[in-house]
């Protein structure tokens, strides 16, 4: 990667120059890459994901977007304390970090910060990564092997071995390839604290919660066993 950054009044542009020569307001502008054919889906998650296929590979452009109560007062907006502290640059930045680890996050391509007084707005792109489902889509599936749980614990240790914290680890923000390859998304708040055996546990009773709610009532017997067999796996020590 090549993180440039790119400053013109109150936007600032942060991107992958080894993915994209120029990069401008565009690149975070729906209706743009709508009039170029290029939107191929929109993924599922709070607010609008756009699904692209530009002339720099998939993508995945994500405007931020408030939920809960914050977002009665405004959806898009957040306010301003600094633009390398807004969400997009942050979670990029912490996306570039990630995958210098090694760890299975998606590539990032650009973010944009754009402040407006006191709140700013903002996006966010990625590199789409191809061939996977959530996690969520397979519960209750004898698609859903032993094999892949044990390869979700695991990969959740890879992370929490390298002090990383998700802010909403959860059945969507888990992808998996050909029941085996595991991927981490929405970085969004993430945090790296080494040693937060606090922070972890919180991280894997929110991905129970999220099971025991996505969970099928058809196979309510099955998730018990499924759950024991990531843990398993997450406990082992690296290597052994």
């Amino acid at each position: 990667m090549k993180p440039r950054t790119h400053k013109k009044d109150s936007r600032v542009i942060v991107y992958d120059a080894d993915c994209i020569e120029q990069a401008g307001p565009q690149l975070f502008d729906p209706d743009f890459w709508q009039r170029k054919g290029v939107v191929v889906g929109v993924a599922e998650g709070r607010g609008s994901a756009l699904l692209l296929d530009t002339d720099f590979g998939p993508a995945v452009l994500r405007q931020c977007l408030r939920g809960g109560w914050p977002a009665r007062i405004s959806r898009k907006h957040y306010f301003f304390t600094g633009f390398d502290r807004s969400r997009p640059l942050a979670e990029f930045n912490m996306l570039a970090r990630l995958r210098v680890l090694g760890l299975p996050v998606p590539h990032p391509l650009a973010a944009q910060c754009v402040r407006a007084g006191f709140l700013y707005s903002g996006s966010l792109l990625t590199r789409r990564i191809m061939d996977v489902v959530p996690l969520a889509d397979l519960l209750g599936s004898t698609d859903a092997g032993p094999e892949l749980w044990r390869e979700t614990g695991a990969c959740i240790r890879r992370f929490h071995d390298q002090g990383v914290v998700h802010a909403d680890l959860n059945a969507r923000n888990i992808l998996i390839r050909d029941n085996e390859s595991v991927y981490l998304i929405d970085f969004d708040r993430a945090k790296v604290q080494k040693g937060a055996q606090g922070s972890f546990k919180s991280n894997l009773s929110r991905l129970r919660r999220s099971l025991d709610k996505l969970w099928p009532a058809s196979a309510p017997d099955r998730l018990d066993a499924c759950w024991a067999r990531l843990l398993e796996a997450y406990s082992e020590e690296p290597g052994s």
